[in-house]
């Protein structure tokens, strides 16, 4: 876990350097929240091309349509709501999902944890494969069998411990742990608990982003770790995320490590966005 975090942070602090963040740092950040947007629908079921979604302007067609709406929406005010995040983060969740929702379902339970006997979405509709020239082989064997999502009571109950947790390290306390660490077990966190009926994977990547703003490790929002997730497969982020649910410290550590692969390949793509705006392309 250590050479996970330190790896990050290298490579984290190479983008920043990078001659086009003088002075285009804003059209990264941007193209980061688009580019992340687009990964993390696609992990929830809607795997658009990304000059796809540059061009539509309405989301409101089909059930795929409203997912990448609800990821861009998300997308462009997750930024917006760190001063709320540092001292209510269950009140920026809330927001969240109501923007995820946006102007769909009336009766969707927006910007509410889902209450006894309400239903969740499946966290991953549709599997994505790795991407070739990353390397990564396709996970062997099947693909691990995630328990149900807890219920409402212990959901409000571990969503209430996770908010102390935070608000608690805002204040000053738990300094000594990386952000890698902090953002990842949110994430992984929110995916155990799915504590809202719909929208849940796009919650919880966008709880990781802000995370990491938050944290000071991406303080302008460039590093597009849903990019990273995404071009990694379904297939790798169920199993991780089996071992965080495993609760041990080898599954834990698997977690984070591969949070922390997805954070460098949505490193590598913003330094491509970076290239390709030094070469006058973009």
């Amino acid at each position: 876990m250590p050479d996970a975090v330190a790896e990050v942070r290298k490579a984290v602090d190479r983008l920043y350097g990078h001659r086009v963040m003088r002075r285009r740092a804003a059209e990264v950040t941007s193209e980061s929240a688009l580019r992340g947007a687009r990964a993390s629908a696609a992990l929830a079921g809607a795997d658009w091309p990304l000059e796809e979604v540059r061009r539509r302007s309405d989301f409101s067609a089909d059930p795929e349509a409203r997912t990448v709406g609800a990821a861009l929406r998300i997308a462009a005010e997750a930024g917006q709501l760190l001063s709320i995040w540092r001292h209510s983060p269950l009140q920026v969740l809330a927001r969240l999902h109501l923007l995820a929702v946006g102007d769909g379902d009336p009766g969707a339970g927006a910007g509410r944890p889902r209450k006894a006997g309400e239903g969740v979405e499946d966290l991953f509709p549709l599997e994505l494969q790795p991407v070739e020239s990353v390397s990564v082989e396709p996970v062997a064997g099947p693909l691990p069998v995630l328990p149900p999502a807890p219920g409402a009571e212990e959901v409000a109950a571990r969503l209430d411990q996770l908010s102390r947790l935070l608000v608690a390290r805002a204040e000053g306390q738990g300094v000594g742990t990386p952000a890698l660490v902090v953002a990842s077990v949110v994430h992984g966190e929110l995916l155990a608990l799915r504590p809202f009926g719909s929208y849940n994977g796009v919650i919880a990547r966008a709880a990781q982003r802000i995370v990491l703003i938050a944290e000071g490790l991406d303080p302008k929002s460039i590093c597009p770790a849903e990019v990273g997730l995404a071009e990694l497969g379904t297939g790798a982020y169920r199993q991780a995320l089996a071992g965080y649910l495993s609760g041990t410290p080898q599954g834990m550590a698997a977690w984070i490590a591969h949070c922390g692969a997805a954070l460098r390949l949505g490193v590598r793509e913003s330094t491509a966005v970076c290239e390709a705006m030094q070469r006058g392309m973009v």
